[in-house]
């Protein structure tokens, strides 16, 4: 069976840490940014850890 090839657009949305924890930038961000606070603009441009129930997809997208 040939390898799996790697989804190239997970593969940029998607930083796999050291420890092998999936990060992504969180969403809800560009929109209606006028009403939200300064604090939670900050808190959505940082990057978050995939829900467990996601990872074992992504890992597939990524061929791990």
């Amino acid at each position: 069976m040939p390898k799996m090839k790697t989804h190239r657009g997970t593969a940029k949305r998607v930083k796999v840490t050291g420890s092998g924890k999936l990060l992504v930038r969180a969403h809800h961000l560009n929109n209606k940014r006028m009403k939200k606070r300064r604090e939670k603009l900050q808190a959505l441009g940082r990057m978050h850890e995939v829900h467990p129930t996601q990872r074992k997809r992504i890992r597939t997208l990524l061929g791990q």
